[in-house]
């Protein structure tokens, strides 16, 4: 069975580009208009475009037309199970913990990011897991899961955020070093006065620590800090901090993914984690699942026979799948090129 364990309903912030890219996946997945080979054959398909585009915004991403988008695009890739996620910075229950843990400070980069969360922020946590919970209901393939920043220190008000849920998979992730967000394009110019090494170090010991309080049953692209190719010249030099790694999450019974986000959407077109930490993780043996992280209906399952084959080669025989946070495994079976 093929498995897509991580995928976004949506993500801000709402820009022109979002808009844009909104409009390029409803022309994409809808039959009605051609699969979008007739977007810009005439005025009448411009205005069923924009009637779709217009019923989008005011139906909001929490819809189950706009769900069966990825849903029916995935099937037709072969997935056969869906993780829905959404990022916990985008409800407004969750804002003040991002208020305490970001740096939102009168700095270039804190005015930026109060800027990111004001745009993001704009959800809510009920409306998102009553709809899911309702969807599952006739959606068998779908499961219920959240993507969770981790913050030092933070791990108290963290567990009383994501208490009293019935999710299948909670995913951490860590994309905030002492409350930089470091995978934002905006604020990416930080990274040209750090050191690789020094970074890394701090990287990994959050991304250990993250591991320690049983908050989390997967933990998220685990070298994502190279969204932007920030890594040594050397990747060997990190073996040190992937080892360390890969024997915390087997202490805590943390998987991970393969998540091809970044292979599709960044500079650095390398999925997570990168072939070496790959091999770390399956010499240890810690249990993985795969996932696009799509964004848009038109990415889900992308790149994932491609991190499949990755998995078969390091070694892998099994997939990891989490229903009600209860892991099991499932054979990896073949990719389609086997």
């Amino acid at each position: 069975m093929k498995v897509d364990l991580h995928f976004h309903l949506e993500e801000g912030p709402y820009s022109l580009r979002w808009l844009s890219r909104t409009l390029q996946a409803l022309a994409s997945t809808d039959s009605d208009i051609g699969n979008g080979k007739a977007m810009h054959a005439s005025l009448g398909n411009a205005e069923e475009l924009t009637e779709h585009l217009s019923k989008r915004m005011r139906n909001g991403c929490f819809s189950e037309e706009w769900l069966d988008r990825y849903l029916t695009v995935g099937r037709s890739r072969g997935i056969g199970l869906f993780g829905v996620v959404d990022h916990l910075y985008r409800f407004r229950e969750c804002r003040s913990y991002y208020e305490k843990h970001m740096l939102l400070d009168d700095s270039e980069i804190g005015r930026l990011q109060e800027a990111w969360l004001n745009h993001v922020c704009v959800a809510s946590l009920e409306e998102y897991v009553e709809f899911v919970v309702k969807a599952k209901k006739t959606r068998p393939d779908l499961l219920l899961g959240v993507e969770a920043d981790f913050f030092e220190g933070g791990e108290e008000e963290l567990g009383s955020l994501l208490r009293g849920y019935d999710w299948d998979h909670v995913i951490g992730s860590v994309h905030f070093i002492d409350g930089w967000g470091f995978d934002n394009p905006d604020t990416q110019s930080r990274f040209a006065k750090l050191e690789p090494l020094e970074t890394y170090g701090r990287y990994y010991g959050l991304m250990r620590q993250a591991c320690e309080f049983g908050l989390f049953d997967i933990l998220a692209h685990p070298d994502n800090l190279k969204v932007f190719g920030f890594r040594p010249a050397d990747e060997r030099e990190l073996l040190p901090f992937y080892r360390q790694l890969a024997e915390e999450m087997i202490l805590n019974r943390v998987a991970t993914e393969i998540n091809t986000g970044l292979a599709y959407r960044f500079p650095v077109a390398e999925a997570c984690p990168s072939p070496l930490l790959l091999s770390v993780l399956a010499e240890h043996g810690v249990p993985i699942a795969l996932s696009s992280d799509a964004h848009f209906p038109d990415d889900i399952g992308m790149l994932l026979d491609e991190a499949r084959a990755s998995a078969i080669r390091a070694g892998y025989k099994e997939l990891t799948v989490f229903e009600g946070r209860q892991m099991r495994r499932i054979p990896i079976g073949k990719t389609e090129a086997d």
